[in-house]
């Protein structure tokens, strides 16, 4: 809850870089014709867009999860409106 505060405090060029150094890539997935990137870091599940899709690049928008619960709920909720 503490990393959450603090981490929703940062600009978003900084969340990215600290999620690159100390969180984990879960993997990525794909809506709306772009390429979503899903970390870990703790407790929290982020999505990060970014410019062309690309990792490398500078991020667009962050979305943050906190818990697996929250992040499995979404997904489903993700899923069910893709049809």
């Amino acid at each position: 809850m503490i990393l959450r505060f603090f981490f929703s405090r940062l600009s978003l060029e900084k969340q990215v870089s600290y999620l690159k150094k100390k969180g984990i890539a879960l993997g990525t997935r794909l809506k709306a014709g772009r390429k979503i990137y899903i970390y870990m870091l703790n407790d929290l599940f982020i999505e990060v867009l970014y410019k062309n899709d690309n990792a490398d690049d500078t991020p667009e928008k962050l979305n943050m999860l906190r818990g697996l619960t929250s992040l499995n709920e979404y997904l489903e909720n993700e899923f069910k409106t893709s049809f």
